[in-house]
């Protein structure tokens, strides 16, 4: 095979730098170009005959120092305040952050209690947090059945509906959530699933915080070799892929359990986003954008899981408190969002979802450009998936009917160059 690094090869005016760069890398390590952000260090590293790195010293770096530099990058991205604030906490104090799970948990799906269990490694079972004042340290069987069978458990007591989730992932089983609820008013399907994967997604990000640990040990010793640098990096990228999984299936379930709450029998979040995104590609919007605006689409409701269910579905006039409670859920939405760090940056399209071209929206009277541009996308977007669904005061309107309303209201409560888009789309 012809050696890219022959440097006779290198001086040929001919010579495709950036080709013979990529080959290399992907021949010798297949992770170092997503590293390689630093042009210098790359071209000493890979390119120049060892002769003359050896002259340039201190400016180039082993390959054990470039690893440890990745693995530190990493672990500055995937931190405890990155991955563990999955459900809302603030507090480096094991019990208040597992409480503040518990209790969050309780308060999106409704339940009665919810309590988490942990296990450390070679020990039993134990309480962790519980959304209740009382405190009761026993770990019943079913519990530790659960835990140890890696299996989700339900049962019924005293007119209770009890169900224990297990703490797993592919590599662990670490613990346990149980929740309780009213037996006449069982949990549903959807939340069951939500439940399933918070569960998975709590433990990986314990998972990624162990070998974050890890790597702060080991990026200090001198004697460290590489392949157990390059061991690492490899269990660490991994299961971030994992993470990233997890993560995304959270939002879609957590989307489903927003429009069960909200009694939309459409998957009213869904196909919002879904429109949202189509919007994106048809104005060319780069692809982090889109993925951004299409996760706030699904998350553009969230408020509502964190609603009174009995002010949610009150009939009859609602009084000036309860509605503008009601009004006002896209600020819960958001208040639980800045807890769910990985989705931290839909956050400002959600925010200003409810504002309107000619600034008369809320929640800061933004009008025109001044609105980001996500929220303006999926305004546009809820307001016609809203027009064209079956709701209980109306039957849905066709698509033409839809954008006939839309088109009227442009230029007052929508971006005209969004409703544009959307009419060009849908006619």
């Amino acid at each position: 095979m012809e050696n890219l690094n022959d440097p006779k090869r290198l001086k040929d005016s001919e010579v495709n730098i950036d080709e013979a760069m990529t080959v290399c890398l992907l021949e010798n390590d297949p992770l170092e170009e997503i590293f390689a952000l630093n042009l210098g260090d790359f071209l000493c590293e890979h390119l120049i005959s060892s002769e003359f790195a050896h002259k340039i010293g201190n400016k180039v770096k082993t390959k054990n120092e470039s690893l440890k530099d990745q693995l530190l990058e990493l672990i500055s991205i995937y931190s405890i305040d990155s991955t563990l604030s999955i459900l809302g906490f603030n507090s480096n104090e094991d019990y208040i952050i597992y409480n503040s799970i518990a209790k969050t948990i309780k308060l999106m799906l409704s339940l009665e209690k919810c309590v988490i269990y942990l296990a450390k490694k070679n020990e039993p079972i134990k309480l962790a947090g519980t959304s209740t004042d009382d405190i009761n340290e026993e770990v019943n069987s079913h519990i530790a059945r659960s835990y140890k069978k890696e299996e989700v458990i339900m049962l019924s007591e005293n007119n209770k509906q009890i169900i224990v989730f297990p703490m797993k992932n592919k590599f662990e089983c670490i613990g346990a959530i149980e929740v309780t609820r009213d037996a006449s008013h069982p949990l549903e399907a959807e939340f069951i699933e939500l439940l399933k994967i918070t569960a998975g997604l709590f433990v990986t990000s314990l998972g990624i915080q162990k070998l974050i640990d890890q790597v702060k040990r080991v990026v200090g010793s001198d004697t460290v070799t590489t392949s157990e640098l390059l061991n690492l990096r490899a269990q660490l990228t991994s299961i971030i892929g994992d993470l990233g999984d997890k993560q995304q299936a959270f939002v879609e379930k957590l989307a489903i359990a927003v429009d069960l709450k909200g009694k939309y029998k459409n998957n009213h979040s869904q196909r919002t986003a879904d429109l949202s995104r189509e919007i994106c590609n048809f104005l060319e919007l780069n692809e982090k954008t889109t993925d951004l605006i299409y996760y706030a689409g699904l998350l553009q409701n969230i408020g509502k899981i964190t609603i009174n269910d009995e002010l949610l579905h009150k009939k009859g006039k609602l009084s000036k408190d309860e509605w503008d409670k009601l009004q006002e859920h896209p600020n819960a939405g958001v208040s639980l969002l800045m807890n769910i760090n990985f989705m931290s940056e839909v956050v400002p399209y959600i925010h200003y979802q409810k504002e309107r071209w000619d600034g008369l929206g809320k929640p800061e009277g933004l009008g025109g450009f001044s609105i980001p541009f996500g929220s303006r996308i999926i305004a546009v977007a809820d307001a016609y998936c809203a027009l064209t669904e079956d709701r209980p005061h109306r039957a849905a309107l066709s698509n033409a009917e839809a954008l006939e309303i839309l088109k009227q209201e442009s230029a007052a409560k929508w971006d005209p160059n969004v409703i544009n888009a959307l009419i060009k789309m849908k006619s």
